[in-house]
């Protein structure tokens, strides 16, 4: 097993958080360019939204099949495979000029993009020691959120320079360069056993009847869903007069996510200090009170409301993995999968379930549509600290 902070566990893990961050530069490219989008194709905030929401649900759709596969096949081929189809994909996508092609050509995108999270968590519960693990998740989420930055900015800078197609081809043609190394530094699986055939099925009902489980998926997508589209309808407030901003200072506005990544890299620490349970309840009750500032419109105190919401969203979604990643034994892949599943799927819903909200009330709206599933989500964390206690892990 590897140690943590060894040569061999820097190695893993820098290469996990790389392939991590070329995931989600692909994904989020499209972001910050949907009100650019939206003109272009003459198309509404909602329709528009789903150059997002389409691709984050074949990456929902791909996450168990590249479980499954992985868990027969082994971890690293699948991880850098699917990888680099999702990134050759979005050379494709630069070249499209209709709507419907590119809708197409995203969930694909998304797809293939599913391979690497599908099998990264499994990958370190197999080869790292706990302790190992416990902090190598928190930097692989911390290059989630790094990925998510790089991508909306840099997508919102080179749109301002040369149009939304310019973005999808520059980014994807860095992030193949940037794969290359990841075929040497990822080590090997050493402890991979593969799946005895037919198990999966039965697997993934025990995952989901699992009473530690099924309410942390449950938490990780409604979570996901109201953080991740309230930037969305914030980048269409700051759009549209009077603040009127171009899509290179939208892609500014994912900066916030900085905080998103100092909270996942001290995610061990506080979970280690606190509890787990105990410090997910305290972020999702943050990220609540964050959003108090979307009900005044100010542009300061939006940006405040993202830099806390990011901080909170990203410290409960690490103690989330972390507890998918040591409350099973077997079939880790699928049990991790089945939580990104609930995630990404809550992700691609997000924006329809916060449109009627935005409809009625703009951004003060958004705030009670997310308030509303907080309250659900605060209510699941308290159930399963309730039945940990029942149920050890």
């Amino acid at each position: 097993m590897i140690e943590l902070k060894t040569r061999l566990w820097w190695r893993a893990t820098l290469a996990l958080g790389l392939g991590s961050m070329l995931v989600f530069i692909n994904l989020y490219i499209a972001q910050p360019l949907l009100p650019l989008l939206a003109q272009d194709f003459n198309v509404s905030a909602l329709s528009i939204s789903w150059v997002l929401s389409i691709s984050t649900l074949g990456l929902a759709m791909g996450l168990l099949f590249w479980a499954r596969v992985a868990d027969k096949r082994g971890r690293k081929s699948i991880m850098l495979g699917c990888l680099l189809a999702a990134l050759l994909l979005g050379l494709v996508i630069s070249q499209l000029n209709d709507f419907s092609s590119l809708l197409i050509a995203r969930g694909l995108q998304g797809f293939f993009l599913a391979g690497l999270p599908a099998t990264a968590v499994a990958y370190m519960g197999e080869e790292f020691t706990p302790k190992a693990l416990v902090t190598s998740i928190g930097v692989y989420i911390a290059a989630n959120s790094l990925g998510g930055i790089a991508g909306r900015v840099l997508g919102g800078l080179l749109a301002q320079w040369g149009g939304w197609q310019n973005s999808f081809m520059i980014l994807a043609a860095i992030s193949l360069l940037l794969w290359i190394p990841l075929l040497k530094w990822l080590p090997a699986s050493q402890h991979f056993a593969p799946a005895n055939k037919g198990q999966g099925g039965t697997a993934l009902v025990s995952h989901i009847k699992n009473p530690l489980l099924w309410p942390i998926y449950l938490v990780g997508g409604l979570n996901f869903m109201v953080f991740l589209n309230q930037y969305t309808y914030v980048a269409f407030y700051f759009s549209a007069p009077p603040i009127q901003m171009a899509p290179a200072a939208l892609g500014l506005l994912f900066l916030t996510y900085l905080t998103g990544t100092f909270a996942s890299s001290v995610s061990g620490y506080l979970v280690n200090r606190f509890g787990l349970c105990q410090t997910l309840l305290a972020a999702i009750i943050l990220m609540a009170i964050g959003n108090v500032g979307l009900m005044t419109g100010k542009l300061s105190i939006i940006l405040l409301t993202l830099l806390v919401d990011s901080f909170a969203f990203f410290l409960a979604h690490a103690c989330a993995s972390s507890w998918v990643g040591r409350s099973v034994q077997h079939h880790r892949a699928l049990a991790s999968s089945l939580y990104l599943v609930f995630y990404y799927l809550g992700a691609s819903l997000g924006g329809l379930y916060l449109y009627p909200f935005w409809e009625q009330g703009r951004l003060a709206g958004v705030a009670v549509g997310m308030w509303l599933v907080l309250f659900i989500t605060a209510g699941l964390t308290l159930l399963v600290k309730r039945r940990s206690a029942e149920h050890p892990a």
